[in-house]
């Protein structure tokens, strides 16, 4: 089966590659041109991938072979890294340094998933603590949930499946999965290194479709004990609404925040927000956003971050050279380009970008937008941050949690007692010291509270999502 060619790709269902007579075509975005055309999917074939993963869990994989099942897809990435990074920039519009960088990450996701299945287990009960309970031995054991339906969104078409199927499969659980229509190329190359690694038919099913089918199956099927899901915040919220005797485990946006203190290394600090605001234009959900800075040093960062920001490449992302390509679509790039015209209009300044050039629009720094405009308060998605001087540290701290969301936030400082204040009062699922928020290690928990989502994701934390916990009671 070719992953290159602008071809027709096939359905992977209960261990065979199926076409349905319906096609989901997927164009660049950079240039509208087409990349391959991909069988559709329909409520009927998700049916069918989860009767085909139901029948694979009744015959359990041993820890030590789904280990040795991660680390052979992780070696096939390593191998595959160029062929792999180039799928993602064709279908994403993602520049290609980002691709490799994400190549590399869903190899690390494999890796520590790998680890997961080799030493999942539940603990000792210390039954002799209490004197009615002397001559028992207790423990628990960590049993698969049941089988996974994930739902993964187009931004990082690798590693956010590599986070979904890894850790399900490290678990014991089968997968149906359905990748966002846009950028479903990856999800099938990625399934196709996990039925060349020697994974049975039935423990991963991919399907690319229309959600309103394919997501109610998932929702409605009682056999679908748990549901990940990443992507926006009204849709994970009314999917866990509509499924509440499952376990939803949700990973959703951000607006994200970063305070930059006046004792912080201002030109540190500009070079790291510079560089994480506009990667893969902006389409990060931790993607840096809101800048908030200590007035003393505000001209000497808006100056240096500006100046980076006006040296960003703009381009071709298949180009090595580029730092920022398109939107996923023109529609969402209208919309980026409408939500800066709001800031403009309510008096905020442009201190670059804000227009296209050729159909791609250029990272655009806004500067004191108001705090109800979008830009301030809601997720913009796209290559396009906000920046704003400060007089105190309550005062920042304040305009930092004035946001639905919760997922990442940052803070430069020189100071470990303002450090770890900050970390304290920010209300997010997790705080960076002098580092861009929009950093992620895959072995890490990562997660979000208030909108952000419900969960934390990384191998480790991931995999005990993904088992249930159960009590064994021995008496001697």
């Amino acid at each position: 089966m070719a992953t290159t060619a602008t071809a027709e790709r096939k359905l992977l269902l209960d261990g065979e590659w199926i076409e349905t007579g319906e096609w989901v075509e997927v164009a660049s975005p950079y240039d509208g041109s087409l990349v391959a055309r991909v069988a559709k999917a329909r409520a009927a074939e998700a049916r069918a991938a989860v009767d085909a993963a139901e029948r694979a869990m009744q015959d359990p994989l041993p820890a030590h072979k789904r280990a040795e099942i991660l680390v052979r897809v992780a070696g096939a990435l390593g191998k595959r890294a160029d062929e792999v990074a180039r799928q993602i920039t064709a279908e994403a519009g993602k520049p290609l340094k980002a691709a490799r960088v994400e190549v590399a990450r869903a190899m690390s996701t494999y890796t520590m998933a790998a680890v997961e299945a080799r030493t999942l287990a539940g603990e000792m009960v210390p039954m002799d603590a209490s004197q009615a309970d002397e001559g028992k031995l207790a423990f628990t054991q960590r049993v698969p949930i049941g089988v996974v339906g994930a739902i993964s969104p187009f931004n990082f078409p690798l590693n956010l499946v590599a986070h979904k199927i890894a850790p399900a499969l490290a678990a014991g659980c089968a997968v149906v999965l359905k990748p966002a229509s846009q950028t479903p190329l990856s999800a099938l190359l990625l399934a196709e290194l996990e039925h060349d690694a020697g994974l049975p038919p039935g423990w991963l099913n991919v399907l690319v479709g229309p959600a309103s089918e394919i997501g109610d199956v998932l929702v409605e099927d009682e056999r679908v004990t748990l549901i990940t899901f990443t992507g926006s915040a009204g849709v994970g919220w009314k999917l866990r609404e509509r499924a509440p005797r499952k376990r939803v485990n949700l990973e959703l946006g951000n607006a994200t925040p970063v305070i930059v203190e006046g004792d912080a290394d201002v030109e540190d600090a500009a070079a790291r927000c510079a560089a994480n605001a506009f990667s893969f234009a902006g389409q990060s959900c931790i993607s840096v956003q809101r800048i908030y800075v200590q007035r003393d040093a505000y001209d000497a960062f808006r100056a240096s971050f500006v100046s980076r920001v006006e040296a960003l490449v703009v381009g071709d992302p298949t180009d090595d050279a580029t730092d920022v390509g398109p939107l996923i679509s023109r529609s969402e790039r209208d919309r980026v380009l409408a939500w800066i015209d709001e800031a403009r209009e309510s008096g905020a300044t442009i201190l670059t970008g804000g227009r296209l050039e050729g159909d791609l629009l250029l990272p655009t720094v806004v500067e004191t937008p108001p705090a109800d405009a979008k830009l301030a308060c809601d997720e913009a998605f796209g290559p396009v941050c906000t920046l704003q001087p400060y007089d105190t540290l309550d005062e920042a701290i304040d305009a930092a949690n004035a946001t639905r969301y919760g997922l990442q936030a940052g803070i430069f400082t020189s100071t470990l007692r303002t450090a770890l204040e900050v970390s304290r009062r920010l209300e997010f699922g997790g705080v960076t010291v002098n580092e861009a928020p929009t950093f992620r290690a895959d072995q890490m928990p990562y997660g979000g509270v208030k909108d952000s989502g419900n969960t934390r994701e990384g191998p480790a934390w991931a995999v005990r999502e993904m088992t249930e916990e159960r009590l064994v009671v021995v008496q001697l």
